[in-house]
This record gives structure tokens, sequence and C-alpha cells, in this order.
């Protein structure tokens, strides 16, 4: 079983959250219709148009490693407090902008998202910062442990593409006030 983001609607209201109506992410559907879309993207954004919902497990490591956290798609953070696994739409927010930004810096490394060319973005964004050595030092710490046993990487294969709809799926939450339901 995998890991799923479900669009909800906040705060919830009673018992349990509702889900967001899919019409809210219909839009998502004419990305499916663009020339030379690749198929992880297309099927990221049918998904969305249909359900309002991300098959997240794909992109758990990736989004952690960006964002600097573990396990935020599974809402880990709000589960102990909220007794939810929910990502309110400032969390939604912090994801997308995450996202969006990471996307905007690859551009210049091809549309293919690989360990390597997230490597190298990284390095790149960190080596300028003002505790340049100490944060490269953590990356070093992250990649290598995403590293198998046999050390070799996380076979990514992603585009920048595929990355931008899932920025635009929580920048939609973001907007107009949903939450995202951590569903494993």
């Amino acid at each position: 079983m995998g890991l799923d983001n479900v669009a909800v609607l906040w705060p919830r209201t009673g018992r349990f959250y509702d889900p967001v109506a899919p019409a809210e992410f219909v839009d998502f559907g004419e990305i499916v219709e663009m020339p030379q879309i690749s198929a992880p993207t297309a099927a990221l954004a049918e998904l969305i148009a249909k359900t309002g919902t991300v098959r997240a497990t794909a992109y758990t490591e990736l989004v952690d490693l960006l964002l600097g956290l573990e396990n935020v798609l599974y809402a880990t953070e709000n589960a102990a407090e909220d007794e939810d696994p929910v990502i309110d739409p400032d969390g939604c927010s912090w994801i997308a902008d995450g996202l969006e930004r990471f996307v905007a810096r690859h551009r210049e490394h091809g549309e293919s998202v690989t360990f390597e060319s997230v490597s190298d973005v990284l390095r790149a964004l960190l080596g300028d910062g003002r505790l340049a050595e100490q944060q490269l030092r953590w990356l070093d710490s992250r990649l290598d442990g995403l590293r198998d046993e046999a050390g070799d990487p996380p076979q990514w294969n992603f585009t920048c593409a595929e990355l931008a709809v899932l920025a635009a799926f929580y920048r939609r939450c973001a907007d107009r006030g949903f939450a995202v339901y951590a569903a494993t």
C-alpha cells in the first residue's frame, strides 16, 4: 500500500475531513492534452483532475530532501499533535514554494530530474549560503542516507514538468484554503 495525498476541506467539520470535489482540479486534465507531455506527468495530472489526489509515495524521498525534513508528505509533524496526518493550507504553500523554486533552479540542468541533477542543484544553492560548509556536509549526509547497501543512489526518473504539476496541486490547495490528508 502506498501514500495518497488527498485534498480535503479545511478545517474539518465534525469527526472526519470531507474530500474536496474533483471539480476543483478539473483543469489539470488539460495538461494531459499538451503535446510532448511525458506519460508520468500526464498520469499525475489526470489523477489529480479526476480525484483531487496525488499518489505521493514516489515523491516522498525527493520532497524530504528538497525541504530538509523527514516524511513531509506523510504529515508526521501534525500527526502527534492533531492525531490526524494533515498538511494545512500553510503547509501546502510551503511545499509548493519549495517545489516551484527547485523546478525553476533545475531548468538550467535540463528537463530530466535525477539523483545526480538534484545533487547538483542543491550543491549550487547551498554553496552560496552563509553557512555553506555546514550545509554542504548536511547535504552529503542526506544524499549518502538515500543510497542503498551497495552505495547506489535512488533511481529517480522525474521531469521538471511532472514536479511542476505536483507543485501546482499543493499550490491549488494552499490558494483555495484546502488541506491535504495523508492516507496510507
